[in-house]
């Protein structure tokens, strides 16, 4: 079985390398930063976070025995084609990677990551959320170090409401009255977006409802059970394939020219968001300056039982081809583990802390929010859906999984098949390709 999965995913990354080009290894890499004590150990990383040059220097002005040489590989999929290329030849890969937590089981299957219980995982456990500690391990093993998260809020635009005489969401069905008394009135936009592109996003949506699509344990890796077509995915599907029906929401692609235009000249009154939502809108150019956003927690299907939820988050892991690899954890563990670190990572690259010294401080719940009113959007909505979120279960064929999740919703929003149809095949295509590769479904 690993044979087959590393065999597949390696062809991929060969031609994909092939075409991006990549480094022979670490060492043909040139730092973007300064090294500050060159006779330290010097510990190689590839990341994409905005602002990262900062935490760089200060971890290197701060440590005496290990220095960080920094290179961003390229962001997500790119990245990722590259070191699946390393992994493959058995060299190029740097000592500690940025890996999103949804990618991680894709990565431990191919024994491309260092278990980290045995570097002092367990010294830092403590300074992050169960939900977080969760998508970083695997029974007693721990495959990285948690970094930033994604829970879940609404961003709204309060003048669009107001002019309407809207009432700002807390449920689902609220939200669906919501969407018809905008379009009701008139309004030229509709109340949000429906991307069937969304990946994690609308993973996250279905979760909400109770939804457990995949049960895997890298202790057995052979081993997956399969249920993405469960009740809660059901239901949460065929509420937003309604609202698609009555032209209701838009169904635009996330992440495009088109959608950050509508991001913010008021084609969508709500953005259902990460907490770096926030910073992804302040940041997008041609916003309309006379919009007024508020933050809001996201709506629930039972609102005397909440269940919060989370779109994305990044990890640092240890490679299993880093010479050092104590050095290696100490970077994964540490590069983000002080307080200066992360009023970088927060004020200049608007990343929502998982690392709770920062996370629980009272500079993080009081700050205010200039693009929100000066609103504490951490106070009222983004620490409680950090504290409420438990974790996740991802497959080991994640991008997998998700690519054919969008194919499926793509062709329902084409009126194509129902809601229900389109997870059944969304299943068919999932167990079939997991049989393919060797796997045995629970």
């Amino acid at each position: 079985m690993k044979t087959k999965v590393i065999s597949a995913a390696g062809a991929v990354a060969v031609a994909a390398a092939a075409l991006t080009g990549c480094s022979t290894g670490p060492a043909a890499d040139s730092c973007t930063n300064e090294i500050v004590n060159p006779d330290a150990t010097q510990v190689s990383v590839w990341a994409w976070y905005p602002a990262f040059e900062g935490v760089v220097d200060l971890f290197n002005q701060t440590h005496d025995d290990v220095q960080v040489c920094w290179t961003n590989a390229g962001q997500g999929n790119d990245e990722y084609t590259k070191f699946s290329t390393s992994i493959e030849s058995g060299s190029g890969a740097p000592d500690v990677i940025m890996l999103e937590a949804e990618v991680l089981s894709s990565f431990t299957i191919r024994n491309a990551l260092v278990d980290l219980s045995e570097y002092g995982a367990a010294d830092v456990e403590g300074d992050y959320t169960e939900g977080a500690w969760k998508d970083v391990s695997s029974g007693d093993a721990v495959y990285a170090i948690p970094v930033d998260g994604g829970p879940m809020g609404m961003l709204y635009r309060t003048d669009i409401l107001d002019q309407y005489g809207i009432a700002v969401p807390t449920t689902w069905e609220e939200f669906a009255t919501a969407a018809q008394e905008l379009k009701d009135a008139g309004a030229p936009g509709v109340l949000a977006d429906f991307p069937t592109n969304g990946r994690a996003y609308n993973q996250a949506l279905f979760a909400q409802a109770g939804s457990v699509p995949f049960a895997y344990d890298s202790a057995d890796p052979q081993s997956i059970g399969i249920e993405v077509d469960d009740q809660g995915a059901k239901d949460v599907l065929a509420y937003w394939n309604d609202l698609v029906e009555r032209g209701l929401v838009a169904t635009d692609d996330a992440f495009t020219a088109d959608y950050n235009t509508k991001l913010v000249d008021g084609s969508y009154a709500i953005y259902v968001a990460a907490a770096w939502g926030p910073g992804y809108l302040q940041g997008l150019a041609d916003a309309d300056a006379d919009a007024e956003w508020k933050a809001a927690p996201v709506p629930q299907w039972d609102p005397a039982n909440p269940v919060q939820i989370n779109w994305g988050g990044s990890t640092f892991a240890v490679t299993s081809q880093a010479d050092d690899k104590e050095a290696a954890a100490t970077v994964a563990k540490e590069i983000f583990g002080t307080e200066e670190a992360w009023k970088i990572g927060i004020e200049e690259a608007a990343l929502f802390p998982l690392w709770t010294p920062i996370l629980e401080s009272d500079y993080f719940r009081d700050l205010e929010y200039p693009f929100f009113g000066g609103q504490q959007i951490n106070k009222d909505v983004f620490l409680d859906a950090a504290a409420g979120y438990t974790g996740f279960t991802f497959s080991p064929f994640q991008n997998y999984a998700y690519d054919q999740l969008t194919e499926q919703l793509y062709a329902m929003v084409q009126g194509e098949k129902g809601s229900d149809q389109a997870l059944d095949d969304l299943q068919a295509s999932l167990e079939a390709y997991a049989t393919e590769q060797g796997f045995t479904l629970q």
